[in-house]
């Protein structure tokens, strides 16, 4: 279908990524500023969840703050780790986009969700945004009893950047016999940045996120190329995704990475992992956050809660 009809007009709006960084604190809190207005205007707030907290994470070189988000009614509840986007370079767990999507899953979901301010590139490159997301999930592990949570119930999922760092959480766990993690929800996932999917030049012009751009984001992530092969880096590059929690990958229609989302669910259901996938027909990259502009980011949504939920019925189910 062509792009949603919201979206048209919006995109020759959409400012160009700059040519040249000077100073990644400004583009981040220019992006920050600019994002929140954009979500004031496009996005259905997040309902009340019982307990909203902070805590710390002990990481290399420091620590890095997480934020609980817990739902009403009797613990343990399952668990869901949320790693957002911004390119590896930006974002954060203060934006009203974060925050939205951390009450929907905790309402709609019935879970604890935990969102993770994980360092950015390029002051902390390739593997520093990695080692905090997983350093983030053996936390989780390791104090499931003061959470609140079940650690047969951990899920994880994230966005853009995001959804590359979980995947690569649940690799890593996998190789390294780390927690147990159920399911894994990847959306508009970038599994592959040494750019082999198709639709990185197909929808790499015009629809908000550019391949130019898309370039120039990984190279900060990422000052040596030659690691972009490595399967924590672009999870499609691992040589077996046997193994791997079951996994659900949605991926917009007009969006440069959009292929490597679909690559991925096959090659998760080749290797013997319950994998599904679907393409979010007239979207872009950025436009699941839309709800309150866009019924099929209602839907979105609801495809994003009714999946999470089953996967809490199918544990809870297995261990009564």
């Amino acid at each position: 279908m062509p792009v949603d009809p919201f979206l048209a007009p919006l995109l020759s709006q959409l400012p160009p990524f700059p040519d040249h960084i000077d100073d990644f604190e400004e583009l981040r809190a220019t992006e920050n500023a600019a994002g929140e207005v954009l979500v004031g205007q496009v996005a259905e707030p997040g309902p009340d969840v019982a307990v909203v907290r902070e805590d710390s994470v002990p990481v290399e070189g420091g620590s890095i703050k997480v934020r609980i988000y817990e739902p009403f009614g009797d613990a343990p509840h399952p668990v869901h780790l949320y790693l957002h986007g911004g390119g590896w370079i930006a974002g954060t767990i203060e934006s009203s986009a974060v925050d939205i999507v951390a009450r929907e899953r905790c309402v709609g979901a019935g879970c604890v969700v935990v969102t993770a301010e994980y360092r950015k590139a390029p002051e902390y490159p390739y593997p520093t945004g990695l080692d905090d997301a997983y350093a983030t999930l053996t936390w989780i592990a390791e104090h499931s009893s003061e959470l609140g949570v079940r650690p047969d119930a951990v899920t994880i999922g994230g966005g853009s950047a995001g959804a590359n760092l979980a995947a690569a959480v649940a690799l890593r766990a996998r190789d390294e016999n780390g927690p147990s993690i159920a399911f894994q929800l990847l959306e508009v996932p970038a599994l592959d940045l040494t750019f082999g999917s198709a639709s990185i030049a197909e929808y790499g012009q015009g629809y908000g996120l550019t391949e130019d751009a898309l370039r120039r984001i990984t190279s900060y992530y990422l000052p040596d190329p030659g690691v972009a092969s490595d399967p924590y880096v672009s999870p499609l590059k691992a040589a077996s995704l046997a193994g791997l929690p079951p996994a659900h990958i949605m991926s917009s229609e007009y969006d440069p990475v959009r292929d490597d989302g679909e690559r991925y669910a096959r090659r998760l259901v080749e290797d013997g992992v319950e994998a599904s996938f679907s393409l979010q027909a007239g979207h872009i990259h950025i436009s699941s956050a839309f709800t309150k502009v866009m019924e099929s980011a209602r839907e979105w949504r609801a495809e994003a809660l009714a999946t999470l939920t089953r996967v809490h019925d199918a544990v809870g189910s297995a261990v009564d």
